[in-house]
Formats: C-alpha cells, sequence, structure tokens
C-alpha cells in the first residue's frame, strides 16, 4: 500500500503539537509519513520560545502549560526530570518551555510511532503550494529546491511580524537603531547602557523588552508610546477558581452589550462578595469560542473597534514579578508612558526622530533607538510571505473580513473563494482567530491541535 503523506508547514507551537499529538493517535497501523517543515535551528519553540533570554516569562502559570489536554501534570513532571529550580510563583521562562516542546518533538522524531505514522524534519521552508486539479492532494515547493507531494498540508504558520508602523516614507527601516522585531536574534544586543530608546505598545512585548534592557544594565530613558496608556493586568494569587456562568447567563446573548453587562454584573455581584475578578473571568475561558460566534459580524466588528484593546491588557496578564519590575522603572523615572499614536519616522543621524500625535496635536520625540512592540499582522490580505501569495492568487487561502485571519470549516479546513471546504488544505493557530478570536494561548491551542489530529486520523483510518 502507498503511504499517504500529511505535510506540516511550520514547527512552532501549533505544528509541533500537531505532529506530537498525530504521534499519540489510537488506532492504525496507519501507512502514512507526516513531514514537518521549519527553518529555524530546531522544531518545537518557534519565534515565542527560543529567545535565549531567561528574564522573558510565561504568562501562564505552569500547571496549565502541559502538552497535552488529558495529562495536566505532563509538563510539571518534566521540569522534576531534568532537576529544573522551581520557577517563582510557578511563572517559568520562555526559554524552558522551549526546552519542553523541542523534547517532545526530538522524541517523535527518533523512530516511528506505535500507530506507524512515521515523522520527517525539513530544516527548510516552504515558498508554494500548489493543490491538483482534482483537488485531493497538493505539492509543496520548499526554498530549497525539494518537492513534497501530500494528501494533507496544513497550515502551522503562527505569527507574522507587524507592518511598519509609518508609512509611505520607509526608509528608517534599514535604520541600523530601528528594531522591528524584538524577539529577533540579538534584537537588543546593540543598545548601549545610557543610549535612549522608545517602545511602539504597552503590551507584553513591551514588558518583555523593558526586562531584557533591564537585565543587559540598561540605564537610559525610555519612553513608552502607547494609545491608551494600559499596561497588562497583573495575574492574581495561585489556585483561584470560579465556576463558569455561561450556561445561567451568556449562552444565548448575541450583542456584546448584552454580554458586557452580564459579566460586568457578575463581577460587581462577586466584589461585593470578596472574590477577585480575575478567576471570574477566567471561568468564561471554555466558552469563549462559543461567546464570539454568537456574534453577527457586525456585532464583533463593534468588539474590535471598542473592546478588544481593553479586553487584552485584562485576559492575557503579566507575571507579578514583572508588573513589580515595571513599576520599578516608572518609580525610578528610568520609563515613561506617552499618550499617542506614533505618525513618522524620520532617521536623523545616529538618532530617530519620531512623530507622536494626541487629540490630533503632532509632537516630536528624538531618540536613539524605536523598538516595535505593536502585535502580529492578522490579516491574511497583507502578508506577503510567499506561500501565503501563491495560496491566495490561487483562491484556494481567503482572508476574512475581520483581518483576524483565515475562513476555515469547523475543523480547520481552508474555505475557497467560493465557500468550499478544502479536502487537503487545514490551519491551526492564530490564523483560526476568525472562528474563536482567542486563538493564540497553550490551553485553546493544544486543544486544537488534538481535535485536528483526531480528524486527520479518521482521514486516514478511511483509506
Amino acid at each position: 500500500m502507498q503511504r499517504r503523506v500529511i505535510t506540516i508547514l511550520g514547527g512552532g507551537f501549533s505544528g509541533s503539537m500537531l505532529l506530537v499529538q498525530l504521534a499519540h493517535l489510537a488506532g492504525g497501523p496507519y501507512a502514512c509519513d507526516v513531514h514537518l517543515v521549519e527553518p529555524r535551528r530546531a522544531p518545537g519553540p518557534g519565534l515565542a520560545y527560543s529567545a535565549r533570554r531567561p528574564e522573558y516569562l510565561l504568562n501562564v502559570r505552569t500547571p496549565f502549560l502541559s502538552a497535552f489536554p488529558d495529562q495536566p501534570n505532563h509538563f510539571t513532571q518534566w521540569l522534576h526530570t531534568i532537576d529544573a529550580p522551581p520557577c517563582e510563583e510557578q511563572f517559568c521562562s520562555r526559554q524552558l518551555y522551549g526546552r519542553y516542546l523541542h523534547a517532545l518533538v526530538a522524541a517523535v522524531l527518533a523512530a516511528p510511532a506505535a500507530n506507524g505514522l512515521r515523522f520527517f524534519w525539513h530544516h527548510d521552508s516552504a515558498v508554494r503550494c500548489t493543490v491538483a486539479a482534482d483537488g485531493q492532494s497538493a505539492t509543496v515547493q520548499l526554498a530549497g529546491g525539494a518537492a513534497l507531494p501530500s494528501q494533507q498540508v496544513v497550515l502551522a504558520l503562527g505569527n507574522f511580524p507587524p507592518l511598519p508602523p509609518t508609512g509611505p516614507d520607509h526608509a528608517y527601516l534599514t535604520h541600523p537603531t530601528y528594531h522591528g522585531n524584538p524577539w529577533a536574534k540579538g534584537a537588543l544586543r546593540n543598545i548601549a547602557p545610557a543610549d535612549s530608546v522608545l517602545l511602539i505598545g504597552s503590551g507584553l512585548t513591551a514588558v518583555d523588552v523593558l526586562l531584557g534592557l533591564d537585565a543587559d544594565g540598561h540605564t537610559g530613558p525610555v519612553t513608552v508610546v502607547s494609545r491608551n496608556g494600559r499596561w497588562p493586568a497583573e495575574h492574581g494569587p495561585a489556585g483561584l477558581s470560579y465556576p463558569s456562568f455561561y450556561a445561567e447567563e451568556l449562552a444565548g446573548l448575541t450583542t456584546v452589550g448584552a454580554v458586557l453587562a452580564a459579566v460586568r454584573r457578575r463581577i460587581r455581584q462577586t466584589t461585593g462578595q470578596g472574590i477577585d475578578w480575575r478567576p471570574v473571568l477566567d471561568s468564561l475561558r471554555p466558552d469563549l469560542g462559543r461567546i464570539w460566534a454568537a456574534w453577527p459580524r457586525a456585532e464583533q466588528a463593534r468588539f474590535l473597534r471598542h473592546l478588544a484593546s481593553i479586553w487584552s491588557v485584562q485576559r492575557h496578564r503579566s507575571p507579578p514579578q514583572n508588573q513589580a519590575a515595571v513599576l520599578g522603572l516608572l518609580a525610578a523615572g528610568i520609563v515613561r508612558m506617552q499618550l499617542g499614536r506614533v505618525r513618522q519616522i524620520v532617521p536623523r543621524g545616529e538618532d530617530l526622530a519620531v512623530q507622536v500625535q494626541k487629540h490630533g496635536q503632532p509632537q516630536w520625540l528624538t531618540t536613539r533607538h524605536v523598538i516595535t512592540c505593536t502585535g502580529p499582522l492578522l490579516d491574511y490580505s497583507r502578508i506577503t510571505d510567499p506561500l501565503v501569495v501563491s495560496l491566495r492568487d490561487a483562491g484556494q487561502l481567503v482572508p476574512d473580513a475581520l483581518q483576524l485571519g483565515i475562513q476555515t470549516d469547523a475543523h480547520g479546513a481552508l474555505l475557497d473563494a467560493q465557500g468550499r471546504a478544502s479536502a487537503v488544505l487545514f490551519t491551526l493557530g492564530p490564523s483560526r482567530r476568525p472562528a474563536y478570536f482567542e486563538s493564540t494561548a497553550v490551553p485553546e491551542l493544544r486543544q486544537q491541535a488534538v481535535a485536528l489530529a483526531q480528524w486527520l486520523g479518521q482521514t486516514l483510518s478511511g483509506h
């Protein structure tokens, strides 16, 4: 029997977890080879967990980071096997979590799985995917020249870097002190201790950058330009929980206003009882996808316009030690917040001049370094990656109307320009934000990996 082929494009968290879940599929034997295409030096950590900086902490506590939803202690048990020191307040470093993910992937790549699947890693990147005329297979072309004929291709492309913060003059992009990707290798290493720095954005990435600068001994002034002036909320004490009230109060609500009113009402009630607001909000996590899906597109757009930024800082929180460090830098006068929106960046010798606009009033700031700390690019109509372009031009990858990701069916199969679900192309991870909105954190992504692995396993069983 000819072996089928599943090709996973991207070896960050989402792609790696799909690989691991396929290796653990029950049943078989499956006559199938799984190819993982990942250009980084080691599959598993991806961009999020590969930085060799111990000061970059996870913003989720250790007990919630197992790769396997049905084995909640898997990560904590792995930490014991490597004799890792205790993580302060259960917040481990991203670097350590990257080691965990790499170990899982390396174990799968080492030998065929008990279910008959074989696994291969290509240290390369995909530049094109061509679907056959009958829609039942595709060929993935790699940058190195190899071609991978496949029955299923899974896009696990992760996050794309943000667009340039200003336009149309992009002369600053090649300036040696402009840092468009703070996660790039050695991104902060050319910043001298006394250099002035300006950060665009005040979210979790900005917090990591501030901690990195502080760890490097930086003492120069840092200006953080933020549209709303909000830092991520701080995590509360470990171990707090609250029962879900989705079925009781939120099921069936189809407007943002109604959901917001119900959540605020419940938080006021529980606050009066001495219950912290964080576990109340967290109790809705398993149902966030259903809440989002119940809103018509106009309501989803309303949420994105008015509440998404507030939701982000309340939902995606910072470890207490990170919050304390940022407050200390603010108190010491090293860091200051500047409200406004960056409109222009112009090179001026070794420095960069930055125009910040607030309420229509422009102000110019001069700084040695500018670091973009805004969120990733989600709009697949503007992504210039050649693989994405090839599928988009062929009408087989359709960006969603709200510019959040890719249009898919319930299983993650890509919908073409006519709305038909592909039998070949699938995706998981941040690209599925149109379906769930929350599609970036470990607990959601690992569940997507389980579900997609099981769906692909059903297709294997049918052959």
